[in-house]
């Protein structure tokens, strides 16, 4: 079992881990994660495009913009709940750890909102069990992400943070597998249900979360509790030039996913966009799943970040680009393949370079929360961004080279972090 050095006087929950984790609590973490993953994009990549082809007919508004509402609705959910949760994780001193009941809870009630899902008979009982299941899902990814700089040391958290991406990317592609190959709409969102909530259990069964005692937590207040939401700037410029940046970069690949079906169907007019979404996806893993934790041990031993960062940023700005300029079947596999080997290098490092530039301690869950902000609000903007942009701007071109400059623009402002290398 993995355990943290204690200094005097400082409680083992709240002091900065020093020995490294093992394989077991390392799998069964990214278990944790890719299940969540699952509960998210099963829905996000086939599901709600599907339901809202079906309830637009008679309702006054396109598939397009119905699923933006239903999306951007979610989303806001999740821009609050994310750091709430976190917040609320820090607080927490029950006997099973701050982490734990809040994947648990998390979890279940995720499953829950998906079954809501499967039984949805229009467009407002989507979005409400689309808010569901923001809501749950992020209380538990909240507490996931905390867990990683409660216990694991700074130099192993790029390969620790590799094997979350990667669970993160095969939770998307079996997501959208379970999605397509359920059988119906109901059953892919039953199947995503199960796999979601069975899937935390090895973590929260065999791995004991750190305590933290009533009197190592602050007093409460509202106003203080309130207050900490906000990390400025200014006190914390590095944190928050690490937060513009992974904005950008995750608002670019949100504007490539968002219409990804509708992109092969309605433009390149392939003849199964269902399983098209599924191949350029598997694809997509694939060449991911290849540099996603070569790239966080990589940058673990040379004890980089921020080169990896940045040209992981130019290679999806160019695959994006590349979307734009080559509207084919097999100018799709290209680009899906090139972001990639791009995103799975940003995925790891990203995050290690995240949890090296953390203000205190004693706030992890909540300050990362507020990071995660920065992968919930493009969740918002890019429906915002993209609706009009396909529907009156010019298309889908227009759409994949706007992308482009903003994860160009993303990759370029790493380089104002100066206190990581």
């Amino acid at each position: 079992m993995t355990t943290t050095r204690e200094p005097a006087g400082e409680p083992a929950a709240l002091a900065e881990p020093v020995e490294k984790v093992g394989r077991g609590w390392t799998s069964a973490l990214s278990l944790a994660n890719g299940a969540i993953w699952v509960g998210w994009y099963g829905p996000l990549q086939i599901l709600l495009a599907s339901q809202a082809k079906d309830f637009a007919p008679g309702s006054g508004m396109s598939k397009e913009t119905m699923l933006a509402w239903v999306t951007g609705v979610g989303a806001v959910v999740s821009l609050a709940a994310n750091p709430v949760f976190g917040a609320l994780s820090d607080r927490t001193t029950s006997r099973w750890g701050r982490r734990t009941p809040w994947i648990v809870a998390g979890t279940a009630g995720g499953a829950l909102s998906l079954l809501l899902l499967a039984g949805a008979g229009g467009m407002w009982t989507m979005m409400l069990g689309w808010a569901l299941v923001q809501l749950t899902l992020n209380a538990a990814f909240a507490a996931v992400t905390a867990a990683v700089p409660d216990r694991v040391p700074r130099l192993q958290r790029g390969s620790v943070g590799g094997w979350l991406g990667a669970a993160q990317i095969l939770g998307v592609v079996g997501g959208t597998g379970l999605a397509t190959a359920a059988g119906g709409v109901g059953a892919g969102y039953v199947a995503c249900a199960v796999f979601t909530a069975l899937g935390v259990l090895p973590y929260v069964l065999r791995h004991p979360d750190l305590r933290l005692t009533p009197q190592d937590r602050p007093p409460w207040s509202w106003r203080a509790f309130l207050a900490g939401f906000w990390l400025s700037p200014r006190h914390y410029p590095d944190l928050g030039w690490a937060w513009l940046t992974r904005f950008l970069i995750n608002l670019s690949n949100s504007l490539v996913l968002l219409y990804l079906l509708y992109y092969l169907r309605d433009r390149l007019h392939y003849h199964d966009p269902d399983q098209g979404v599924l191949i350029l996806t598997a694809i997509n893993g694939l060449t991911l799943m290849a540099t996603v934790v070569v790239g966080g041990v990589w940058s673990d031993r040379v004890g980089r970040r921020k080169p990896f960062v940045v040209w992981s940023g130019m290679l999806m700005a160019a695959a994006t680009a590349l979307l734009a300029a080559w509207q084919t079947w097999p100018g799709a596999i290209a680009a899906s393949a090139f972001l990639g080997i791009g995103f799975g290098v940003f995925t790891s490092v990203d995050f290690a370079l995240m949890t090296d530039v953390l203000p205190k301690a004693l706030d992890r869950g909540k300050d990362l929360g507020v990071i995660n902000v920065a992968n919930a609000l493009p969740q918002v903007a890019a429906p915002a961004l993209a609706a009009p942009i396909v529907t009156y701007l010019g298309g889908y071109r227009v759409l994949y080279l706007v992308a482009a400059v903003i994860g160009l623009a993303g990759a370029g402002l790493v380089g104002r972090i100066r206190g990581v290398d």
